[in-house]
């Protein structure tokens, strides 16, 4: 293992002992024998890396002995430890929210389960991958701001702008108000990549990423890409955007991406009005994705209102959650509390 300690994976940039990919060491008829996972399983990567470990061995314990290395792909990347991944490494935990059409408060919802979360105490990112409609910057009261670059380790990246204690990246900040981003998918896809790749995220509790409403090549891409925790699906309580809703979630258990879905919310579940607010009005009907979520067997992670002051926040620039036990903050914070007891998050203690 001392031996080993000198072999670096290549993609993760430290010792493959550190890292804790070397199990099964077996030491048999002068062959040294032992397990090893490595995140590029590339046959030239094999290779490299499995002359490096003969040469490391033979170094340390002399030329006789023999060296057999089982060399295989670590898991996918939403299923590696944070340490273990060549995207975002020093995220605890990444959060897709998504919907199967426009429309439903998407945005709404990412944006208060990110401020929630960062008025809790913990670290937070947000990434607006929302590419045709970024709504995340007006929502945060940043519209105007820019992202600058900062260098480390040698390296320009992105500084994300800071806005309620969450740390925000969109494409929003890199056009004007009035510009139309009229962008194939790849162009799409890799200038969202960059946003999480060439950014300087630090170490976070959560990201959240809000995904373009749909299902899409974009969708695909990014969800193989990123190593998510999981996934939260939006939708109305009316039919047909509980179909849509049916069709995000049947993305996230495809094969190619596999994603655990932590469960559904949904928003304008009711109206209430502010002269009566002991008041409710189904007007879009009522318990359409709970009941949904009961006969498909998905989690339902809570019910936000459709009231003024929701709209009014988001126009303002200040998420509702951060509003003093008003209805609407206790239902976003109810939500927020489902989504952590699903990725089984402890209470936040203190943060230097």
């Amino acid at each position: 293992m001392h031996a080993l300690s000198f072999v670096i994976e290549p993609d993760l940039k430290k010792d493959i002992v550190e890292l804790n990919l070397v199990s099964k060491v077996e030491f048999q008829n002068n062959t040294i024998s032992f397990d090893l996972q490595i995140s590029n399983p590339a046959m030239h990567n094999k290779k490299r890396i499995e002359e490096a470990c003969e040469h490391q061995i033979k170094r340390h314990l002399g030329d006789s002995i023999n060296v057999s290395a089982n060399i295989t792909a670590m898991p996918k990347a939403h299923e590696r430890k944070p340490e273990h991944r060549t995207m975002l490494p020093g995220v605890k935990h990444i959060i897709a929210v998504a919907s199967g059409k426009g429309g439903v408060g998407k945005s709404t919802i990412s944006s208060n389960l990110a401020a929630g979360l960062a008025a809790e105490g913990y670290k937070v990112g947000l990434v607006d991958a929302d590419i045709y409609g970024p709504s995340v910057p007006a929502m945060f009261n940043v519209g105007d701001e820019k992202p600058a670059m900062v260098e480390v380790d040698g390296t320009q990246l992105i500084k994300p702008v800071e806005s309620f204690g969450v740390k925000l990246l969109s494409i929003g900040f890199f056009s004007s108000p009035d510009q139309a981003v009229v962008w194939r998918g790849p162009m799409a896809t890799k200038a969202l990549t960059q946003m999480f790749k060439d950014a300087h995220w630090g170490e976070l509790d959560f990201m959240i990423i809000d995904l373009p409403p749909g299902t899409g090549d974009v969708h695909l891409t990014l969800v193989q890409q990123i190593p998510l925790s999981g996934a939260v699906v939006v939708s109305t309580p009316q039919e047909i955007a509980l179909v849509d809703m049916r069709k995000a979630l049947a993305m996230f258990k495809l094969p190619e991406i596999n994603v655990p879905v932590l469960g559904v919310v949904e928003n304008m579940s009711y109206f209430t009005p502010v002269e009566l607010p002991d008041n409710k009005y189904y007007i879009f009907g009522k318990n359409g994705a709970k009941d949904l979520a009961e006969r498909t067997g998905i989690n339902f992670l809570g019910e936000v209102p459709l009231v003024q002051s929701i709209r009014e926040a988001g126009d303002i620039g200040r998420p509702a959650v951060l509003q003093d036990d008003t209805p609407q903050a206790l239902a976003l914070k109810a939500f927020i509390q489902n989504v952590k007891s699903q990725l089984n998050v402890e209470p936040i203690l203190q943060h230097d």
